[in-house]
């Protein structure tokens, strides 16, 4: 039986909301209900379910997306909050056995942590990925999970980012570069 983990990327008030630091906007809000019922779910099956969350320190002008974007996600600020029902469904399972929460500086879920340690630990060896931005984050996370070996799924109605052309082009390089399963 292949085990699997769903991996919520970066689906927090500052990339979602309108008033959002560096929001994806409509179409980030447009997948919040699908994103909500796959973390609800994967969380009542009893599958690993990561929220995997952007984090900088306010001031921080050695990290390289400081040049690239406007200040996100600060530590210690709403911006990082989960967007809309999310938040709900996390405070409602946040102790669950199955529910591990991550701080990322970098774009992929695995890049500084120990997310790869978590997944092996519990023989995991497919990943679900939800979130934001599709082109960036989620695609980033999709990379790292595609070169340690593990299978990728990726819903297409439950990722969005800001750059229409680069959420296609991230869609297609799932599939033909990756292997992943776009559903």
């Amino acid at each position: 039986m292949t085990k699997r983990a769903l991996i919520n990327v970066d689906y927090t008030y500052d990339f979602v909301a309108d008033a959002g630091a560096l929001t994806c906007g409509e179409p980030g809000r447009a997948i919040e209900k699908r994103i909500t019922d796959l973390t609800e779910e994967f969380i009542t099956n009893g599958d690993y379910t990561i929220f995997a969350i952007d984090v900088h320190d306010a001031g921080d002008e050695l990290h390289p997306e400081t040049k690239l974007f406007p200040p996100h996600n600060i530590r210690g600020t709403s911006g990082r909050d989960l967007y809309g029902a999310l938040q709900s469904v996390y405070e409602e399972h946040k102790d669950a056995e199955n529910v591990y929460y991550i701080d990322k500086t970098r774009y992929s879920a695995f890049a500084g942590t120990d997310l790869e340690i978590k997944l092996r630990e519990r023989g995991i060896t497919e990943v679900h990925l939800v979130g934001v931005c599709t082109d960036i984050c989620v695609l980033h996370t999709a990379v790292d999970a595609y070169n340690k070996g593990f299978k990728i799924v990726v819903y297409k109605d439950a990722v969005a980012s800001f750059n229409q052309a680069g959420h296609d082009w991230a869609l297609g390089h799932f599939t033909g570069s990756l292997g992943a399963e776009v559903t």
